[in-house]
């Protein structure tokens, strides 16, 4: 795979990178190159979360070693609910959710936040970024990623961390949906204050609420998201109940499902039909889906049932493990318990 096969492969999919050229740079350098996806365990692993975290086989078809961090420090600092004496459950319950979502070619790399965010030369670091960052620049910075209602010192402390994670994980790239982009932003400006290069930051679109345009996919709102081991019964009924306008593409949960989720790992998506409406249909990219159902060539019903049922075949391994789990889900909370 030469150069620009690698760097197409690592755009797909992202809103932005930061920056492109860097990246080229990296990629013709012809180094070892690794990249890293954070994921604090604050609440419980939905379909919203998968997008940034399927761009991972992107980066490693393109041959560059991926790592996962859970970023359990992160998540104490950020939510209350997230009790410190909770944070070794709550790393259990998202490593085992990323390990059930995909059917990953490899074990993916994890890495615990706590393992080395509390050594000497990391909290060192950390102290050395707050004497240079003032309180407007970290409210910034965290602004899209904490609660910052009324922020606590913990929240301003997040993206200084989240800073330093680049560089104590030895990576070259972050990726992480586009509410990171404040933080990323920071960190390519602070890294270098304190004698580390800046890393090439790489984000992925937010998909929209079930509920549609105006909602946010929240972990605490059930009838807004799709946990990996909801019941087949409440897949179908999340997916036929979600916003899907007829001919309508724009913030459409359904087509945001199959663009940047199915498609880019399954590589086609099949849609059963009646032959009196058009017989079975197999898509194999995102133009032709977007075309197809802008001309109102596809009904919404059609889609939605050939989603349901990939999405409940998807996350079959991860259902029946957690059918196995209710009293460790009910320890979490109940935002965490299947609908």
């Amino acid at each position: 795979m030469d150069i620009e096969e690698r760097l197409n492969l690592i755009k797909r999919n992202t809103l932005e990178i930061i920056t492109v050229e860097e990246l080229r740079n990296l990629l013709e350098d012809g180094k070892p190159l690794s990249v890293y996806i954070g994921r604090a365990p604050t609440g419980s692993i939905h379909l919203g979360h998968l997008v940034a975290l399927g761009k991972l086989f992107d980066f490693e078809k393109a041959g560059i070693r991926t790592k996962i961090l859970i970023a359990d420090l992160h998540a104490a600092l950020d939510d209350l609910k997230s009790k410190w004496d909770e944070l070794d459950k709550r790393v259990d319950y998202t490593k085992k959710c990323i390990e059930l979502a995909f059917d990953w070619e490899r074990t993916p790399e994890f890495f615990r936040g706590s393992d080395f965010e509390l050594s000497q030369s990391y909290v060192s670091d950390l102290l050395k970024l707050s004497t240079l960052t003032t309180v407007e620049k970290a409210m910034h910075a965290a602004s899209e990623v904490t609660r910052m209602k009324n922020p606590k010192v913990s929240e301003l402390i997040y993206p200084m961390m989240q800073t330093l994670d680049e560089e104590y994980l030895d990576v070259d790239m972050q990726l992480g949906g586009m509410d990171q982009r404040h933080i990323f932003a920071y960190a390519r400006e602070y890294l270098e204050k304190i004698g580390y290069r800046k890393r090439v930051e790489v984000l992925t679109p937010l998909i929209a609420s079930i509920r549609g345009p105006g909602t946010k996919m929240s972990s605490s709102v059930p009838e807004s998201n799709i946990k990996i081991y909801d019941s087949e019964e409440s897949i179908r009924k999340k997916i036929l109940n979600g916003y899907c306008p007829e001919g309508v593409v724009e913030d459409n949960f359904i087509i945001q499902i199959v663009n940047f989720f199915i498609l880019p790992n399954d590589g086609k998506f099949d849609i059963k039909r009646e032959p009196k409406f058009g017989g079975d249909i197999s898509i194999d990219s995102q133009d032709q889906l977007i075309q197809l159902y802008s001309q109102k060539k596809i009904h919404p019903l059609d889609l939605k049932n050939a989603v349901a049922e990939n999405i409940i075949k998807r996350f079959k391994n991860a259902r029946e493990y957690f059918e196995k789990q209710t009293d460790m889900l009910k320890s979490l909370g109940e935002s965490f318990m299947p609908y």
